[in-house]
Parts: C-alpha cells; sequence; structure tokens
C-alpha cells in the first residue's frame, strides 16, 4: 500500500490566540504538494506539528491508516516524516558521510564503524544521483550541495514524507534546477513532498497539487494544472488581485545630479564595465541571478567591497569611506540578502533594532546614555507609518516578527537615521504576498520624499512592479538597461539569459 499521511481538524493555539482553525492536509507517495500562505498563515505550525515539534491542542494525524493524536519528532521520525527547515542542522566540520549518518552513527562494541558510515553515504547518493564527494568537508560546500546532504541524510533514515521548507531561499538558479530535478526523481521513486514556498513560479514547475492557507484555514486545494496564478494570489490575499502593476510614472523633478553614479565600475572580477546612477527621489533596480554580480554591486555602495577600476560617487564626490560604518555616517543606509545573519539582532527587541544605527544621534551625555524610553520613541515613530504588523510594543523581542515584518523594522533603521540612499538586496526574500505589497509601496512613499533607492533582485517580478528604471546584469556585465514600461518580465528574462 502506497504511504499516506493525513492531518485531519488540526487546531493549535499559543498565548490564547488560535493560529491553526481545524486544518486538513494530506500527503501522498510520489506526489508534490506545494503548501502555500502570507506568512502568519500556519503553514509552519502545521508542518511542525506533523513532524512532532509542536503538538496540536486538537485533531487527528493518520499514518498509513493509523491514527495518532500527537506526535514526538522521535515517532515522527520514526514513521518516516523528515523536515527540512531554512536554517540547516548541519555540522560543517564533519564530512558529508558523517553528515549523513549524524544521530545514527553505526558502532560495534561503543566503536563506530567508519567503513560503514562511508558506504552508507555512497549508497545513498549514488541511488539519488548527487555527485558529491563522501569525504569533502560540508563547511566546504556550496549551500544547494549542503541542501542535497540535508536531505540525503533524511532519506538515509527511511524518510517517506520529506517537508522542505523554502528551499531555495539561498540557492542560485542552476542550484535550484539542480534541486528541482532532484525533487522530481524522490517523487518518481514514491517520496511524498510537502514543498512550502513564496516562489509562485516554483509551484509549476515541482507541484501536483497547491494547498494554500489563510489566517490558519484552507482557502484553497486544487491541481496545479487547473490553477493559475491569480486563483493562487487571490486565495492568500484573500481578495481579487490585478495583473503585476507598473508604479505610475514619476511626476517630480528629481533634481539635476544623481545620489549614487558608478562608472565603468569593476570589483575583484565579480562585475565589470558598470554605469549606473540612481537619483534622488527615484527608484532603480539591478536585476540579475544570482552569480550574475549585482549583489556585489550593491556591496560597493555600502563600504564592504572596494572597487578594482572605474569610480563610485556619493552627491557628485568620490567615495571617501571604506567600511559600512563610514557609508552610515554619510548617509547611506542598506539592508542585505540575509538579514538574520547581517541585518537583524533577532534576540533583541524591535525598538533596539530600529534605534542601533542612530545610537550616536539619539544618545544623551556625549552619546554615553541611551534609555529604553529613546528607543521606544524611536520605533513608534515608524510602526505605524511602515504598517509593522506586530503587538505595537517596542520590547517585542525581534524574532518573534514574520519575516517581511522584520524588513519593516530593518527599513526604520535607516529611515530614523535618516539616510538618503537606501541599498536593498533582495528586499522581499522568504517574505509572503501582503508584505511584498506594504514594502513596495513604503519604497515608492520614500521616492517620493526625495531618497534614493536602489534595489538589487534576482525576482523579475520584484524588479517589475517597483522600479522607475532598471539595469539588467548577467555573468558580471550589464546587458541592458531599461526604464518605465518597458520593464517586463519578457524583457527581463530575455536579457538575463533565462
Amino acid at each position: 500500500m502506497a504511504f499516506t499521511f493525513q492531518a485531519r481538524r488540526i487546531r493549535k493555539s499559543f498565548g490564547g490566540v488560535e493560529v491553526l482553525h481545524g486544518v486538513d492536509l494530506d500527503a501522498s507517495a510520489g506526489e508534490v504538494l506545494a503548501l502555500l500562505g502570507e506568512n502568519g498563515a500556519g503553514k509552519s505550525t502545521l508542518v511542525k506539528i506533523m513532524a512532532g515539534d509542536y503538538q496540536a491542542d486538537s485533531g487527528r494525524l493518520i499514518v498509513d491508516g493509523e491514527t495518532h493524536s500527537v506526535l514526538t519528532p522521535r515517532q515522527a521520525r520514526a514513521l518516516g516524516v523528515a523536515i527540512i527547515s531554512q536554517e540547516f542542522q548541519d555540522a560543517l566540520p564533519l564530512t558529508v558521510a558523517e553528515n549523513i549518518s549524524l544521530g545514527s552513527l553505526p558502532s560495534r562494541g561503543g566503536m563506530v564503524r567508519w567503513r560503514t558510515v562511508r558506504r552508507r553515504a555512497v549508497d545513498i547518493l549514488d541511488e539519488l544521483e548527487v555527485e558529491i564527494d563522501p569525504g569533502a568537508v560540508v563547511g566546504s560546500l556550496r549551500v544547494g550541495e549542503r541542501q542535497l546532504v540535508e536531505i540525503a541524510r533524511a532519506l538515509s533514515s527511511s524518510a517517506r514524507l520529506l517537508i522542505l521548507d523554502e528551499p531555495t531561499a539561498a540557492l542560485s538558479h542552476h542550484e535550484a534546477e539542480v534541486l528541482f530535478e532532484f525533487i522530481r526523481r524522490l517523487r518518481s521513486q514514491g517520496v511524498a513532498v510537502v514543498y512550502i514556498t513564496h516562489r509562485l513560479d516554483e509551484v509549476g514547475l515541482i507541484a501536483d497539487k497547491v494547498h494554500v492557507l489563510r489566517d490558519g484555514e484552507t482557502a484553497l486545494l486544487a491541481d496545479v494544472a487547473e490553477t493559475g496564478r491569480r486563483d493562487m494570489i487571490e486565495a492568500m490575499i484573500g481578495r481579487k488581485s490585478e495583473e503585476l502593476g507598473r508604479p505610475p510614472p514619476i511626476g517630480r523633478d528629481l533634481g539635476a545630479e544623481p545620489a549614487l553614479r558608478w562608472t565603468d565600475a569593476g570589483a575583484s572580477g565579480r562585475f565589470e564595465g558598470v554605469s549606473l546612477k540612481v537619483m534622488p527621489g527615484e527608484v532603480v533596480a539591478v536585476y540579475g541571478k544570482l552569480g550574475s554580480g549585482a549583489m556585489e554591486l550593491a556591496e560597493t555602495a555600502f563600504g564592504i567591497r572596494p572597487l578594482d577600476s572605474g569610480r563610485l560617487e556619493l552627491d557628485q564626490a568620490d567615495i571617501v569611506y571604506s567600511d559600512p560604518a563610514g557609508a552610515v555616517k554619510n548617509g547611506v543606509g542598506y539592508l542585505p540578502a540575509d538579514r538574520k545573519a547581517g541585518g537583524a539582532l533577532m534576540v533583541r527587541s524591535v525598538a533596539e533594532n530600529t534605534a542601533i544605527a542612530s545610537w550616536p544621534v539619539l544618545a544623551k551625555f556625549f552619546g554615553q546614555w541611551l534609555t529604553a524610553r529613546v528607543e521606544n520613541k524611536a520605533y513608534r515613530r515608524w510602526h505605524d507609518r511602515l504598517s509593522i504588523r506586530s503587538r505595537n510594543d517596542p520590547r517585542q523581542i525581534m524574532r518573534t516578527l514574520s519575516g517581511g515584518n522584520q524588513q519593516k523594522v530593518l527599513i526604520s533603521r535607516w529611515l530614523e537615521r535618516r539616510s538618503r540612499v537606501l541599498v536593498m538586496v533582495e528586499p522581499t526574500r522568504g517574505v509572503d504576498v501582503g508584505a511584498r505589497r506594504d514594502i513596495y509601496e513604503a519604497l515608492r512613499e520614500l521616492a517620493e520624499e526625495g531618497i534614493a533607492v536602489l534595489v538589487v533582485t534576482s525576482d523579475y517580478e520584484e524588479a517589475v512592479q517597483v522600479a522607475d528604471r532598471c539595469l539588467v546584469v548577467a555573468k558580471g556585465r550589464p546587458v541592458e538597461k531599461l526604464t518605465g514600461e518597458d520593464i517586463t518580465m519578457s524583457r527581463l528574462l530575455e536579457a538575463s539569459g533565462g
């Protein structure tokens, strides 16, 4: 009998607030189920209940016909359920083979059987057609390879249901294609896959069925072949959705001189020959696939990466700073692609996250004394302005917010600092549809107030929806400049080699 996993009438509350209101979900062998929904819709809570990390308040989990009221993580693993989260659970100093056997090292008489460890790794990698050296240290692998090792470890323990949470968020285009082919092989081998994503284009590429959650309830369950993109968006946001909209034409004077300007610029073999200007009052996008050099271009504006050739000017003067601290002092704000590792203080309050770049300005007594009251006022200045969805408590811990609201707090950091230039790399990566809309509207409003906004993105939809002008880069070279209504998905994909 083919493997089946059924969740029935699952309810779950946190702090007296119910986040799942009797949800059903079905996962079957040889099928990929795309699980969609805005942040806060209940996706992560539901799959954590399936994997035993959380326990439901009520409902049933039925695995191959056997009913369970709750599962522990050990029970779930024994039943063949494995979850691969965005934060890898690998051990970087260990080898691929050791990671695959992590938690279940074969031993005899208290001694690890290392030949068996290697043979197990070779067998599972061969079976999955993955070309990775079992003896390679995991810390030396690319992100996509580390992800495949994580999946191999799960499957070496006889996983029959694989739950993938935003698996392509940090992958290059090529690595994502490798992962998709890998998932297709797993499907053909009878593995059930639940695939959580915010990228709607991936649904058509990889999934058989789509399940949309909204506010803790099922909003859509359908075959992918019979479901349009608009149907999925409308199910997620609960209202009618138009096709991709363009920002209105700029109806104001931008001034005579750019805030930022690169002239025939190059850096460390990452990009070369780039000439680009960003005017106060406009949003400029640099569009390119990961590895195109677009992200490295943004890093030069914030003093993270020096130029090897050409010029970079801020307010018509050659940039004199060589580190982020200097960039901040000169009015440049920066949001990295990985907000957790490079931007947000996840265990500190939202008020501290807003105020940190402005401490020298906000602090009293010669910049040595900063009170919580001052930080709280700084946060409240931007809470409503940026539509930050939280408890409206300045002392709320940053990690308790959804990804989209964390991003808004980081934007507030640079607004509080009164930055004249805002550089954002992948600003809506891992962010749901509703939060994307809020962020785009915020960027447009900032531009209207005279801030120069540069958005570096590998998401063609993002470039279409937010940019007044767009530079397309591929393999480290500028390939096309687009303006206004010429910024379309087809033009971007064609120019970038898509």
